[in-house]
């Protein structure tokens, strides 16, 4: 596993965050260090894929990168005739992801599609995955896309939804941020790395608040939705169809 350095020397012009082939190399060290709680997140998606994954249907991980909830799907599926789309807009995830994941496996056949997921029509689904993918799409497109999600999920599907989420409270909010980046440094980040990629992301990644996304989830159509995970401002949640 290649180390993230991205922000570790002092950059004069900051892009907005992109997932390009630097990122894409180190992704995998990336996100576990920056993401408290990812990998019980991981594990949580394969008990979801073998208790609510139904008879041929299909599966799809939507913002898919390196493909780590797909294998998680594909690992755990018990029924038969299942699919799984993984779909990410990165051409350099997509490439990697064909080196890291069996697209080989006949029982639970993986397919990477390098496309945007507002483009993806979603049918016979019985699993939806956006693990924190949604807080990358811009605000405005976010309740249609959970519509289409809705509307291309069998009765009894769901949707697996993780993000990184803001508080109403603005000292709640504060006593997270400061809890998080106390994550990122016990991680091995600097103050220096951390700072840079606060503002690369800034534009580019804009979280909403769990009450919000409930809310949207609801108007989507869902009826139920339930939290099933937090750890700090990450959490995780499970809508039903």
């Amino acid at each position: 596993m290649s180390k993230d350095k991205i922000f570790s020397d002092r950059i004069d012009k900051i892009s907005d965050f992109a997932f390009d082939d630097s990122v894409a190399s180190v992704f995998d060290d990336m996100i576990h260090r920056s993401v408290p709680g990812y990998e019980l997140t991981l594990d949580i998606v394969g008990l979801f894929a073998s208790d609510y994954v139904q008879p041929e249907s299909y599966c799809y991980d939507l913002g898919s990168s390196l493909g780590a909830v797909s294998e998680a799907i594909q690992k755990n599926v018990r029924q038969e005739g299942c699919r799984v789309f993984a779909v990410d807009n990165s051409p350099a995830m997509i490439h990697r992801s064909k080196i890291l994941v069996d697209t080989k496996n006949k029982r639970v056949p993986v397919h990477l599609i390098c496309a945007d997921i507002r483009d993806i029509k979603i049918i016979n689904a019985s699993l939806v995955v956006l693990n924190f993918t949604l807080q990358f799409i811009r605000p405005e497109n976010r309740l249609v896309l959970l519509q289409r999600i809705y509307d291309g999920l069998l009765p009894g599907g769901i949707l697996l939804l993780s993000e990184k989420i803001a508080f109403d409270d603005e000292k709640e909010h504060n006593f997270q941020i400061h809890m998080y980046y106390e994550f990122k440094k016990l991680h091995g980040y600097s103050e220096l790395e951390i700072s840079q990629k606060r503002t690369a992301l800034e534009n580019v990644l804009i979280p909403d608040t769990l009450n919000m996304h409930c809310e949207r989830l609801r108007q989507a159509g869902f009826k139920r939705c339930y939290l099933w995970f937090q750890a700090l401002n990450f959490c995780s949640l499970v809508a039903i169809k």
